[in-house]
């Protein structure tokens, strides 16, 4: 990854401000706006279960302006990659394949840096970061992006992270899932290193998509890439990191050299339970700085309806990319995915496939279950199932599975521990179910009915339109340019009269021969 410096002219430092993009949805109903002051105490409860984002005006005694939940919404994250809701994967695919130049700008003209606090200015507790869920262990900062440089191989790595206050300086951090943040800071803490970390909070949706992205890449040209423009970066003021220039935020600092020290937690996980307490490092903020009319974020993660979070919302499109690819090497035509938000936007994955040979709905299941860790359950459909309406994938189970035939159950996978469903093991099961019919002729029986009856009219007569061949009562109305069917069903019966009519095991009409 090559870093340009290019300050005449400056690239555009708005495009991908946070701000503007929330004012964007605000045009197009899908941020509500809470003018009133707020206690901070009540943002999470105003956030709940709200399919919109919101923007809260005067949050907290700083009256500061907080966005909540700007990624809990399929429709707004595809509204920011400039798509469709049902185009967001096949857009996140094709901007992986298109690499961005990266530009490093000064700091003075970085917006980040318009103010700066080091040393004793440094005072997190002084942020409008609220209490999320009523047992949490502390206020969290839920929005923050890490910024990482691993030292083995010079590339900046990029997660979302989440940190808990515990002081002006200090905060917990969630750092026992795997990532690569932890692969890193376990080979620095068994040094007795401290390691440098920067956290952005105040970020376009499309980084927060790169964020959770898991691709062995140097993930600042991930972000570019995902942003679909030249990125803007600046070198942080107590570190040679370098982040995102246009952030609304940037808060600084480095990760105790001393390993696994202190407790964190307990927290509201993403699949709407609680994670217990976790020994975690402590991260020690160094610099906060951010514009001069910053935006603070905070995300939702858990709650009564997991669908509506920024986390399952993000998790989801993550997961979809990773399945897209092994799909497209294991069956000849995956035609879609979705994995719903419900189930954490990992756990339930629905795939639609146009079979071309026996077993490549077996073959889907597979490469879900081998390509996604956290994957549960896959339900593989036919190409005529709307893998997005519940109603039809209720369907698809209902008339298309025999528990004997149809279903794949296989053991002894590495899975996610906040499952409780495990009670506590490491491993755990993963069922696939194959709803797909078989290959070949449809039998009259598997035929979905439609109602339309609608065509041009090419006979004048019963009798000349079935001189062609078998055809269904509907096919024959078509044929005759019928809008009734009762001078069809005359015809018909005067036919039957003389014996010239006959019915196949299908139920079309033909002529007798002669």
């Amino acid at each position: 990854m090559a870093i340009s410096l290019k300050n005449d002219p400056l690239p555009d430092l708005d495009r991908f401000r946070l701000r503007r993009f929330v004012d964007d949805m605000i045009d197009e109903g899908e941020v509500e706006v809470v003018e009133e002051p707020i206690d901070l105490a009540d943002v999470a409860a105003r956030m709940e279960g709200n399919k919109q984002a919101v923007l809260f005006r005067r949050a907290g005694p700083e009256c500061a302006e907080v966005i909540g939940s700007m990624t809990g919404g399929r429709r707004r994250i595809a509204r920011a990659f400039g798509v469709a809701p049902e185009d967001l994967l096949w857009e996140v695919n094709r901007r992986l394949e298109a690499p961005q130049e990266i530009v490093e700008i000064d700091t003075g003209d970085a917006p980040v840096h318009e103010v700066i606090l080091t040393d004793e200015d440094v005072d997190l507790t002084k942020l409008p970061v609220h209490l999320q869920h009523e047992f949490d262990g502390g206020p969290y900062i839920s929005a923050s992006l890490d910024y990482v440089v691993n030292p083995d191989n010079g590339w900046t790595n990029t997660g979302a992270r989440r940190l808990m206050l515990r002081g002006k300086t200090e905060t917990g951090i969630d750092l026992v899932a795997p990532s690569d943040l932890k692969a890193i800071y376990e080979k620095s803490a068994a040094k007795g290193d401290s390691l440098p970390v920067a956290f952005t909070v105040g970020a376009h949706p499309c980084d927060h998509v790169a964020a959770v992205m898991r691709l062995p890449v140097d993930e600042l040209d991930l972000v570019a890439r995902m942003r679909g423009a030249p990125l803007p970066v600046v070198k942080c003021v107590t570190s040679d990191i370098r982040v995102p220039a246009d952030a609304e935020y940037v808060i600084e600092g480095y990760l105790d050299g001393r390993g696994y020290k202190e407790p964190e937690g307990p927290y509201g996980e993403f699949l709407g339970y609680y994670g217990v307490v976790k020994s975690n490092p402590v991260f020690h903020a160094t610099a906060i700085t951010h514009r001069k009319d910053p935006m603070f974020q905070t995300s939702t993660i858990s709650g009564e309806h997991i669908g509506l979070t920024d986390t399952t919302q993000l998790n989801s499109i993550r997961a979809e990319v990773t399945v897209w690819r092994a799909l497209q090497t294991a069956v000849r035509e995956p035609v879609g995915i979705n994995i719903t938000t419900s189930s954490g936007g990992s756990f339930n994955v629905r795939v639609a496939v146009r079979q071309r040979v026996p077993g490549e709905a077996r073959n889907a299941i597979a490469a879900v279950m081998g390509s996604l860790a956290n994957s549960k359950h896959v339900f593989v459909v036919d190409p005529d199932i709307d893998i997005f309406d519940d109603a039809q994938m209720d369907w698809a189970l209902a008339t298309r599975f025999q528990a004997d035939r149809d279903l794949v159950v296989e053991s002894g996978f590495r899975t996610l521990p906040l499952d409780p469903s495990l009670g506590g093991a490491s491993v755990g099961a993963k069922a696939g179910f194959d709803l797909t019919l078989q290959i070949g002729e449809r039998a009259l029986e598997h035929t979905v009915p439609k109602s339309s009856v609608s065509g041009e009219k090419t006979h004048d007569s019963v009798d000349a339109a079935l001189a062609g061949g078998p055809l269904s009562f509907g096919e024959i109305m078509v044929a005759v340019g019928s809008r009734d069917g009762r001078e069809v069903v005359r015809s018909l019966d005067s036919l039957r009269q003389v014996g010239r009519l006959v019915r196949g095991d299908d139920g079309h009409y033909s002529l007798a021969e002669t």
